[in-house]
Formats: structure tokens, sequence, C-alpha cells
């Protein structure tokens, strides 16, 4: 049985190029949809030595949760290079961009 910090890691390797997903959504895929700041923390110790797509997780506003100057920039030019567009505001066009994986129609 898998720990609630591998389902997270399993469902951020999923993400898609060119497709985001909220950390809210995430954590309620691996089964506690109160735990968005648990994917934060797997995020921020795992996404390297993982090899995880962190870029393509974002807020469920459709921005990124990064300050300028401590991985904003990274991530917007990350998801940009994969054609995520965003728009005036900061904001990602999550009609466009929003994984929708199967299980998020459960």
């Amino acid at each position: 049985m898998r720990t609630f910090s591998q389902e997270i890691i399993e469902i951020i390797r999923e993400i898609p190029a060119g497709k985001v997903c909220s950390y809210g959504a995430i954590a309620a895929r691996a089964g506690n949809p109160r735990a968005a700041r648990q994917v934060v923390r797997v995020l921020r110790a795992c996404s390297e030595t993982e090899g995880l797509p962190w870029w393509r997780v974002v807020n469920a506003r459709g921005t990124i949760s990064l300050k300028p100057g401590q991985g904003f920039e990274e991530q917007r030019d990350r998801l940009r290079a994969e054609g995520v567009m965003f728009d005036a505001a900061g904001r990602i066009d999550l009609a466009e961009h929003r994984w929708q994986p199967d299980w998020m129609e459960e």
C-alpha cells in the first residue's frame, strides 16, 4: 500500500505537458481533499529526486503560487515552453489547460 506522499508523487508524474493541475485536486485524488499544503511539501521535498514536473502544479485560480525571484519565472517559462498561455493578469486559461483525467469525473 502506498503512502499519501507516494500517491501525490504518482499523480504529479501523470500530468502531461501543456496541462496543469491544482494542489487541491491532487490532494483530493490522493485521498485527502483538505491536504493541498501537503502537496506543496511533497513538491519541495521530492521534485528533484523524483524528477517531478513540478511546474505543472498551480493554484485553483490558475495562477503560479511561487513568488517572483523564488521560482515564479522558471515555472512560468517552463509552462510557456509547453504551450500554456497566460492572460494579462497572469492567469492560465483552465478551460483549455486544466488536466482532466478520468478520475476527475468521479
